[in-house]
């Protein structure tokens, strides 16, 4: 019974042990990670996997950088380069730039300009959300949420083969200036295409840390200010990033970022510039044709998305040269178009743009408190900075002797998002670099409740409450109290004050309310505890890592004294609270400290003072891991608003001290300066504070724009994966036919080469023949219509057919190579067995019966091979061969075994020992030696010519149990031990010493 208990157990262990293997296994196949630097115009894909830290992936057509463009018909998909290039052939089916609509309603300015730009487009309303679609047909619309999750899934394709294994977790950039809406879109996007976004992360942010990441070893403790503008295809952005070491308690000095200031243009870029030349260029052409009464080419679609490639490759050279020849093709009903365009054209054409270029810097400037003397460096980042006229307006506007380009422009982004992925990744361990992003645009809470401004006078006021303030640091959680509410009410979240904004970017910003929460149960948890004192209504808030603002929960919290007795706190009580505060789970004052959140809380009340005022920020309690910076002191503990009630007081001591106070604290009896009371009041029982905490309901009311619903997601997913599913089985049919084309092509071409026609007959060949080109025309007439399954079994049967002609000319090409190996190991084999058998007896380390397996193997090989080969070449060519080379490989191995098993045992045979001869003499040790070994240590007080005592001559040297008699021979055998010696005089050598 013990015997089968302990193997179940050890197969339970083995079991158990497989398990884990194969999650390690597994666990290995999904360790790479990727990001996505999402541009206006193209895209750039990097990932990291145990072994390549760190790279750009490569598209199809083996370029780091990807359109995001997309083609839609009613059957096939296009992506990327290939869809770039059907913009020409069908503009209307083809979308970019497409970025800009996502978070966007139909009345705003955005989606005006994008109608204006590309009125090839159709863009229809969602009658629920009231957001744009774009309507490829009746039956074909898609979302800019369901675009945008094509390119990502297909970007994820790409990094999949690259990476030669599935990803899931990945990082995606977006633009700074990327409100709520935006950012919850661009999530929306990603969790229709399968991927599980680790974090949102700011371009500017990527570009800042992956500069810093590989400047670690230059950031110090000394602060250093660096200016970053990027200029890309569709916007500007401004960013003063400070980089500093600073140190942590988890991971010691460490290098960190911290995003002072930023600023922005939504619409100033390199499209911007691209559709004034290609307005330039239809000008142009519409005057050589004007006295010919032809159409104006700005109404022809495909004429003008043409002349908007064009522009965009003119405007790439006059960035290195002075002027350039654009030229087209057939623009337009067969007419060629071509036109001389200089540099000072174009800087004519974009003047007002190029007036715009130091605006982002001033806004970055003013948001960052600084001044130009403060940054020591500005970079270039981004494509549109290459413009010549960009970087002297620029340089002019920062005052510095030249401008940075030390940074790879396009792909910097990227690199800095895959290496954040990395670190948030918990496959990978990287060197800490710490980030401090900042929040563009401050959130507020607002609420409205009821005073009394004089006795009997009561009168609603209407409060604002600074939850995240601009230029402020996140991720972060926050947490604000209610006070003054026993029963349900609403408080609404909105975006702070905004005036740094023009009135057209108020415009397309979009709504400045996000949320109004509605919360219920807030009565009935005060009817719930009615002997408890409420310490108000605390809503928790988290602005996570994607800058994406939520609602946690809310709680109704209470609290009351109820006495506690000593003598009745058991043994195991108290051993109890010990291990709960040794773990976290006490309540000491140094916890606060031992942790790694920090909290700040604002408090609602009653009172007219200064902190009741609209606007004006609150003070807050911060929870979640907060940024650590040692250039400042820590934090104090935070203090709420005044009470007149004393109700400050109270919260102040909720909030800065444990929940469960200490009995003897100050206000309680035992206190200082009370005598000391008598036995009997010693046993008086003390008090503590007890909490309680209640789940409010929340109902939430988005207001800035609707999020899909878990219905919708789901149906776009699934309307995604079906055409997903669509195109893969496309490209399998496509493959199955090109295969099936390939092979009667290429088996036509054999039957006329001299090595098929000699293993196949007149008959064979033309059976064959016929039914290839049968094959051929059933493809031309009815292969458009084949289903994937029919084309694969109409190749299996043509390969069934030709299965014997290719075998016999297979086999025919390995004949020379298997025979000769054969006989070379034959000849090897023969040779080791001679030597082996010529071995002398004595050293002999192989036996009789192995020597005669190896020889008997030899001989039937040679049997075997001699026969096959004779009855081979009786056989006609076009027979099926009966010497094949799969058993010349089988005997081969089986005669290889047979060798190779006596050179192993050869290998680690030890030699015989020799029979020792009887009159053998040992050759006498040197007498020094035999001196040496004797050597006789005379005890304190004897001279050295005094006579020693003599040893009993019939005393001998014991030998241990386990050692070999030594076998002595010469004068000296029969005496087991020599006798000491005087002092002065050599002692005799000894034979047996060695």
């Amino acid at each position: 019974m013990a015997a089968t208990v302990g193997t179940q157990r050890r197969l339970a262990r083995w079991t158990l042990l497989a398990v884990l293997v194969a999650d390690l296994l597994a666990l290995s196949d999904m360790l790479a990670v990727m990001s996505v630097d999402l541009g206006s115009e193209s895209m750039k894909v990097a990932i990291v996997k145990p072994g390549v830290p760190m790279e750009i992936v490569l598209n199809k057509e083996s370029r780091r950088k990807t359109p995001v463009t997309v083609t839609l018909k009613e059957n096939e998909r296009f992506f990327g380069d290939s869809a770039a290039s059907l913009a020409v052939k069908n503009p209307k089916a083809t979308l970019r730039y497409f970025l800009q609509l996502l978070g966007k309603q139909e009345d705003n300015p955005h989606v005006a300009l994008h109608r204006h730009r590309f009125p090839e487009h159709e863009l229809g309303v969602d009658p629920q959300r009231r957001t744009v679609l774009f309507q490829i047909s009746p039956q074909l619309q898609f979302s800019p949420e369901e675009v945008l999750g094509m390119v990502l899934n297909y970007s994820r394709c790409l990094a999949e083969d690259f990476a030669e294994q599935p990803i899931k977790d990945a990082v995606i950039t977006v633009p700074a200036f990327f409100n709520q809406a935006e950012r919850r879109a661009v999530l929306q996007a990603a969790r229709m295409a399968g991927l599980k976004v680790l974090q949102l992360i700011n371009d500017n942010t990527a570009t800042a840390l992956s500069y810093g990441v590989f400047r670690r070893k230059d950031i110090n403790s000394t602060a250093q200010n660096v200016m970053f503008y990027d200029m890309g295809s569709g916007s500007t952005v401004c960013t003063i990033v400070t980089y500093q070491t600073v140190k942590t308690k988890e991971a010691g000095v460490q290098p960190q970022l911290q995003i002072q200031g930023v600023g922005f243009d939504r619409t100033l870029g390199g499209l911007e510039m691209e559709l004034r030349l290609r307005e330039h260029l239809a000008g142009l052409f519409n005057e050589q044709r004007k006295g010919q009464g032809a159409k104006d080419v700005r109404e022809n679609p495909r004429a003008m998305a043409k002349l908007l490639r064009e522009a965009n490759r003119v405007k790439t050279v006059l960035s290195a040269n002075a002027d350039h020849m654009a030229q087209i093709e057939g623009l337009m009903d067969d007419v060629d178009f071509k036109a001389k365009v200089t540099r000072a054209e174009f800087e004519e054409l974009c003047a007002d743009l190029f007036e715009r270029v130091p605006g982002p810097v001033q806004q970055a400037l003013q948001s960052a408190s600084m001044s130009l003397d403060e940054i020591e460096q500005v970079i270039l980042v981004g494509g549109a900075t290459r413009v010549p006229k960009v970087q002297e307006v620029l340089l002019k506007a920062v005052g510095k002797e030249e401008l940075g380009k030390n940074i790879n422009a396009d792909e910097a982004a990227a690199m800095g998002a895959v290496y954040q992925a990395a670190a948030l990744s918990k496959a990978f361990k990287v060197k800490p670099f710490m980030v401090r992003d900042a929040v563009i645009y401050p959130i507020l809470v607002e609420f409205t409740r009821e005073v009394e401004e004089e006795p009997g006078v009561h009168s609603l006021k209407h409060n604002k409450r600074v939850l995240f303030s601009r230029m402020g640091p996140y991720p972060q959680r926050k947490v604000i109290t209610f006070n003054r509410y026993s029963h349900d009410f609403n408080f609404h979240i909105n975006y702070g004050d905004l005036g740094f904004l023009g009135p057209e970017d108020l415009r397309v910003f979009g709504s400045q309310n996000l949320t109004t929460v509605k919360l219920k149960g807030v009565g009935e948890s005060f009817r719930k505890h009615p002997d408890y004192e409420s310490k108000g209504i605390k809503a928790h808030f988290n602005l996570d890592e994607s800058g994406v603002l939520s609602l946690d929960r809310v709680e109704s919290v209470f609290e009351t004294l109820v006495e506690d007795s000593p003598e009745e706190e058991s043994t195991l009580t108290k051993l109890g609270n010990t291990i709960s505060s040794l773990f976290g789970g006490g309540t000491t004052p140094d916890t606060k400290e031992n942790g790694t959140s920090t909290v700040q809380e604002e408090e609602e009340s009653l009172a007219e003072g200064s902190k009741d005022e609209p606007g004006e920020p609150a003070e807050l309690r911060e929870e979640g891991e907060a940024p650590l910076d040692t250039a400042q002191p820590p934090p104090p503990e935070p203090k709420g608003s005044v009470a007149p009630e004393g109700e400050k007081a109270a919260d102040k001591e909720n909030g800065g001290k444990p929940e469960a106070q200490k009995p003897g604290d100050k206000g309680e009896a035992g206190s200082e300066g009370v005598p000391p009371a008598p036995e009997g009041e010693k046993k008086q029982k003390p008090s503590r504070k007890q909490r309680m905490v209640e789940e409010i309901g929340v109902e939430l009311a988005v207001l800035d724009l609707p999020d899909l619903s878990e219905d919708e997601l789901t149906r776009s997913a699934q309307k995604l994966q079906a055409l997903t599913a669509r195109d893969l089985e496309k490209q399998e049919r496509e493959q199955a036919a090109n295969s099936l084309e390939a092979f009667i092509f290429e088996t036509q071409d054999k039957l006329y080469q001299p090595e098929y026609q000699e293993v196949s007959t007149e008959g064979q060949r033309e059976e064959i023949s016929g039914k290839l080109s049968a094959a051929s025309a059933w493809l031309e007439d009815e292969g458009f219509e084949a289903t994937t399954g029919m084309l694969k079994e109409k190749l299996a049967e043509l390969r069934k057919l030709c299965q014997g002609l290719f075998f016999r000319v297979e086999e025919r090409r390995k004949w020379p190579e298997r025979l000769s190996a054969l006989d070379s190991l034959l000849n090897h084999s023969s040779m080791f067995l001679k030597g082996a058998r010529l071995i002398p007896e004595m050293d002999q380390i192989f036996t009789e019966v192995e020597m005669t397996t190896l020889e008997k193997a030899i001989n039937e090989t040679w049997a075997w091979k001699n026969a096959t080969v004779a009855e081979q070449a009786k056989l006609p060519a076009t027979e099926k061969p009966v010497l094949l080379s799969k058993d010349i490989e089988a005997k081969m191995m089986a005669l290889d075994r047979e060798v190779q098993y006596l050179l192993s045992k050869a290998k680690f045979a030890k030699p015989r020992p020799r029979p020792k001869d009887k009159n053998e003499t040992r050759p006498e040790p040197p007498l020094n030696a035999s001196a040496q070994s004797e050597k006789v240590v005379l005890p304190p007080g004897h001279a050295e010519d005094a006579e020693p005592v003599s040893e009993p001559e019939k005393e001998t040297r014991s030998e241990p149990a386990d050692a070999e008699p030594l076998e002595l021979e010469g004068p000296g055998a029969a005496e087991p031990e020599q006798k000491e010696q005087p002092a002065g005089q050599k002692p005799a050598p000894r034979n047996d010493e060695l």
